[in-house]
């Protein structure tokens, strides 16, 4: 199923796209037309909360909908999927984006020095842009703010104290069963499916918060800073989630191009790290991080006031945003 969080005529509901995406079916609708008690296709989050026996029940729905739970996509405007996730985590998990990134950020730093090349030398010597020995031992990740979700065709304010805005290319989990000490054999299983996930970052403040060796602070925390969408796709129709090709344009030109199969941490090594004492729960969102070459501070190239970052993830869909200053 392609899943969708739709308004149509002032009226917010879960849906779910048919017809190569051309139409919606209203899930709630759907099932009371079919006698069904339509509470488990009340949101999207009901919906995951209910379980397999619901998602099979939605797949049944679609096969022969009532008309009057259809309406053109034309006629609708899209929301996150998933507009309030129950938790919203995002990792590290792509080495080739890491590498790009300190490699990035350090000349950025011996560009500005008043030596250069004795910058250079003392910071390779360092060694504080290499990763470091802990990444490849386990997963890491931060807490983002679950408050600032937006979905796909919103405008992202470029927060005032920044003059540094940037794109993240991510795609993310959708975890549909929860679960405590999951083993990574048995991890995917407890996917309900997956999503395009764009990571906003106001990089000159990340950096700032990022010196006291605590978080990314306000570099990520600001309203729609957290884009989703457009859908979650069912991990059934995904298949294997590291085979997919990731894109991003910015005003139409490809600025990105990589690949889920590029991930050092997998969803499976990811899940049994954070289960380990501590429950998982539905509708808990895991970002994959930033695919290799997937943003602009790899690339010394950032975005400016009006333009539109389009993330395109293979099977899942485009994930659309414009950028203005606030």
């Amino acid at each position: 199923m392609r899943l969708v969080t739709a308004i149509h005529a002032g009226r917010e509901f879960a849906g779910a796209w048919i017809d190569d995406d051309r139409l919606i079916v209203d899930l709630a609708r759907a099932a009371a037309a079919k006698g069904d008690k339509p509470g488990a296709f009340s949101s999207m989050q009901s919906l995951i909360s209910a379980g397999p026996r619901a998602w099979d029940r939605a797949r049944e729905l679609l096969l022969h909908p009532d008309e009057g739970s259809i309406f053109p996509s034309a006629n609708c405007q899209l929301r996150a999927p998933l507009p309030q996730p129950v938790q919203l985590r995002d990792f590290l998990c792509f080495e080739q984006h890491l590498l790009n990134a300190f490699a990035a950020a350090k000349e950025l730093i011996v560009a500005r020095a008043d030596n250069p090349e004795e910058t250079r030398r003392e910071l390779d010597h360092s060694g504080a842009y290499a990763i470091p020995p802990a990444w490849y031992q386990s997963p890491m990740y931060y807490n983002c703010s679950r408050f600032a979700v937006c979905g796909p065709d919103t405008d992202v304010l470029w927060p005032a104290y920044s003059e540094v805005m940037d794109f993240e290319l991510e795609f993310a989990a959708v975890i549909g069963i929860g679960g405590r000490d999951i083993k990574a054999e048995n991890a995917l299983s407890h996917v309900f499916g997956y999503t395009v996930f764009n990571d906003f970052s106001a990089r000159d403040e990340q950096f700032r918060a990022m010196a006291g060796r605590l978080g990314p602070g306000k570099g990520k925390d600001f309203d729609n800073a957290n884009a989703l969408g457009p859908c979650i796709v069912t991990a059934d129709e995904i298949g294997d989630p590291y085979s997919l090709t990731m894109l991003a344009r910015v005003n139409g030109e490809e600025w990105s191009r990589g690949s889920t199969a590029a991930m050092h941490h997998r969803f499976e090594q990811v899940i049994a790290h954070i289960s380990r004492a501590e429950t998982l729960h539905p509708g808990e969102v895991l970002g994959s991080g930033t695919v290799g070459t997937g943003c602009g501070l790899e690339q010394n190239r950032y975005l400016q006031h009006g333009d539109v970052v389009e993330l395109d993830v293979e099977r899942i869909g485009v994930l659309r945003n414009r950028v203005l200053r606030a």
